[in-house]
């Protein structure tokens, strides 16, 4: 999110911070191995908090930031971690005091010249950057029908930078040099509530229901319910997840 940032997510930042999933301990514990000790990381685009958890278990300090007030009220981690309403292309962090900048599902908000460079100037030698994000939701067949009914109502309300996501951040001039993670598996086992949060909680979601004044998830949650069976049952959720990763020079 640029300084000026075009905010999709405050009026609905009680549904992000519940509905969305949370990533693998897998991915934290290869973060923490890449980078040059485990004191601090800076997590810009926090949002709800939901990778801080994450790098709380593995980095002894976290700073945390996200530009809407909304989303940091919404925060919730350990008391290792620093919550702060600062822009990613503008920290208070101070020269070279960080192991590692990670940044979750949040950086084709950026002004990717201004954050690069800011982390130029807030990670120590041999620093590793680490951006990350997941795509379009993987259904069981029994819902793969209803789920593409959906994703076509609100299609053409997701803001452009969602085409950045569907890429994998494809293309990106990324400073320092880089580094090849392992594959790593995004999924969860919801209850059909948390899967139609999830879908409220989608920015294009919002959108559609200012345009339209009707909400497509709600509309569409019997026939889910149907295809989905027994209402106490979970189902196993999946997204394709892509991770890139860089290091900063040694010296």
């Amino acid at each position: 999110m640029s300084i000026g940032f075009a905010d999709h997510f405050s009026a609905v930042a009680g549904d992000y911070a519940a509905a969305r999933p949370e990533y693998p301990r897998a991915l934290f514990d290869w973060i923490g191995d890449a980078a040059p000790a485990r004191q601090c990381a800076w997590e810009a685009g926090c949002g709800s908090g939901q990778a801080s958890r994450g790098l709380a278990q593995v980095f002894a300090s976290v700073h945390a930031t996200d530009p809407s007030a909304a989303q940091v009220a919404q925060a919730m981690a350990p008391g290792n971690v620093r919550f702060a309403v600062e822009a990613g292309e503008r920290c208070s962090l101070a020269d070279a005091s960080v192991d590692a900048v990670c940044v979750a599902q949040a950086l084709h908000w950026f002004d990717r010249g201004a954050f690069f460079a800011e982390c130029a100037r807030v990670l120590k030698p041999g620093g590793v950057l680490v951006a990350w994000g997941y795509q379009d939701i993987e259904v069981p067949p029994a819902l793969a029908a209803t789920n593409a009914t959906l994703q076509d109502a609100i299609r053409a309300h997701w803001p452009a930078e969602r085409a950045l996501v569907d890429a994998a951040y494809a293309g990106f001039d990324w400073p320092f040099a880089p580094l090849v993670p392992p594959a790593f598996t995004l999924q969860a086992e919801w209850s059909l509530p948390r899967l139609l949060g999830y879908f409220a909680s989608y920015s294009a979601s919002q959108r559609h229901r200012a345009a339209t004044g009707a909400d497509a998830v709600a509309a569409l949650a019997p026939v889910f319910a149907a295809a989905w069976g027994d209402p106490g049952s979970t189902r196993t959720l999946r997204w394709p997840m892509f991770v890139h990763a860089r290091r900063k020079a040694a010296s």
